[in-house]
């Protein structure tokens, strides 16, 4: 269905960008910033976010900095295959989020002239790898790690450490439920 629509890709070349890192590094405002700049070049182009994620807003995606873009919240990622028609660039942020058929998604798109942006959690707050993302980061031709500052000791971070007791994989917070943690501060807060 996908293919059928997208006339042109044989002769569009298409990749897969990845932004990973912990919370508060950035990952939101550089996929906003990649997308923005795919807008003003005039190319057509399509956000999407899982519906999970309602934090800042139902419909836009939100940086922390409170920089924003329209998006399209969708359930399960072969909705973007569905709803991605006629794009240059598709841009998916909280990407840890959707199921393990994002990868699939992803190459389909990439390998249909689709150039591909997305943003995630690479590692979960326990520190594994979380969701789809390392599968992802392993198939796309660019990766970006980007780092947030540890609350401990000034340092770069790549952990999200949370604060609660809460076991769940997913809970959906903010500054009052996470930190970002260098590995040494990381693994001294988990040990406790």
């Amino acid at each position: 269905m996908f293919l059928e629509n997208n006339i042109n890709s044989s002769k569009k070349k298409g990749w897969i960008e990845v932004v990973c890192g912990s919370m508060f590094s950035g990952k939101t405002e550089e996929l906003i910033r990649r997308m923005k700049r795919a807008q003003f070049a005039k190319q057509n182009v399509e956000i999407f976010k899982p519906e999970v994620d309602t934090r800042y807003d139902e419909e836009m995606v939100v940086s922390h900095d409170a920089n924003e873009i329209h998006s399209t919240p969708v359930p399960s990622s072969s909705n973007i295959l569905i709803l991605a028609n006629n794009v240059d660039v598709v841009g998916i942020d909280e990407a840890q989020f959707f199921d393990d058929g994002l990868v699939a998604v992803c190459n389909q798109l990439a390998n249909s002239g689709v150039r591909v942006i997305v943003a995630g959690l690479d590692m979960d707050f326990k520190g594994v790898p979380f969701g789809p993302m390392p599968a992802i980061m392993a198939c796309a031709e660019y990766v970006t790690k980007v780092h947030a500052i540890c609350m401990q000791c000034g340092e770069l971070a790549n952990h999200s450490h949370r604060f609660s007791n809460n076991d769940a994989l997913v809970q959906l917070g903010e500054t009052e439920d996470y930190q970002p943690l260098c590995r040494k501060c990381f693994h001294e807060q988990t040990k406790l």
